[in-house]
This record gives structure tokens, C-alpha cells and sequence, in this order.
């Protein structure tokens, strides 16, 4: 599994898609295509990445880094 780099914990809402941006924040978009809705930032804690990992929001609300296997 993967390993824990964020300190703060995002608490969800149901119906969005919560995921790491390319400026290291926490985001959260409409799961749904034709809701309307906007993007919005939700955490303020930046999480420098690096290439040849993938970054996912646990379910228990923090960020956590995975590595890829063939990068």
C-alpha cells in the first residue's frame, strides 16, 4: 500500500472526487459530468510529489504517495 506524506486531514463530502492537483493541493470536483459545479481547493497543506508516484486522499482523510511499478 502506500505511505502517509500529508499531515492534514480532509474531511469528504459524498458525490465528489477528491485528488492531488499539479500544484500540490487538495482538490475536489463534482463527480457527476452535467452538475455544474466548479472545482474547489479543500486543503491548504502542500504536498511536494515526485515522478513515479501516484497520490490518492485515504479514507481516512489523508494524502498518501504509492509508487508505480513501471516508472
Amino acid at each position: 500500500m502506500g505511505k502517509k506524506v500529508g499531515s492534514e486531514k480532509i474531511s469528504r463530502e459524498d458525490g465528489y472526487l477528491y485528488y492531488l492537483g499539479k500544484d500540490g493541493y487538495v482538490w475536489r470536483a463534482h463527480m457527476k459530468h452535467k452538475s455544474g459545479g466548479s472545482k474547489k481547493r479543500v486543503g491548504s497543506e502542500k504536498i511536494s510529489k515526485r515522478g513515479g508516484y501516484m497520490y490518492y486522499l485515504g479514507k481516512d482523510g489523508y494524502v498518501y504517495e504509492a509508487q508505480l511499478k513501471n516508472a
